[in-house]
């Protein structure tokens, strides 16, 4: 099924929660997949999704522009399974006559997908077996956008050194 990015959320130990839900269904509504991601995951996925100016390119960025400079794009990115807790993901790239399917994990797949515009999957059996209620509320979106405006007003670019 395809789906959109819903948000990036914190859970109750502040870890990064990725969460994607099917675009034919309302905030509040269906099911919701949570991928647990990093801090840096979870940075690059926002920057993407609220289109926000960074006075460097982030590491997603650097990959879309190699992908681009080869004459290659991403046509689709597909969160493919769940093993153990984990979740696994694929992104198809094109050029010209060739496709190609790269593993990659679903944080690093859906960040260059927001930037390529390219679609968003998540496996029938994945949603099943991990996706949940989807409880989200209009003021809890909204907050979580609050919060990630004043995340950018704040942010250095050290922030992102390893």
């Amino acid at each position: 099924m395809q789906v959109r990015v819903a948000g990036v959320a914190l859970d109750a130990s502040g870890q990064h929660v990725l969460l994607l839900k099917p675009i034919d269904q309302l905030p509040g509504d269906g099911m919701v997949l949570p991928i647990w991601v990093g801090q840096l995951e979870a940075t690059s996925i926002l920057v993407a999704v609220e289109q926000a100016p960074v006075p460097r390119p982030l590491a997603h960025d650097l990959m879309i522009s190699i992908i681009d400079t080869l004459g290659a794009e991403i046509t689709r990115v597909e969160v493919t399974r769940i093993d153990d807790g984990t979740f696994y993901a694929e992104i198809t790239l094109t050029a010209g006559d060739r496709a190609v399917t790269v593993d990659a994990r679903p944080s690093d797949a859906v960040a260059l997908a927001t930037r390529a515009g390219a679609g968003i999957w998540v496996a029938e059996a994945v949603m099943a077996e991990a996706g949940v209620p989807d409880v989200l509320t209009e003021s809890d979106a909204s907050e979580s956008l609050d919060e990630f405006k004043k995340f950018l007003d704040d942010v250095e670019p050290e922030d992102f050194e390893a």
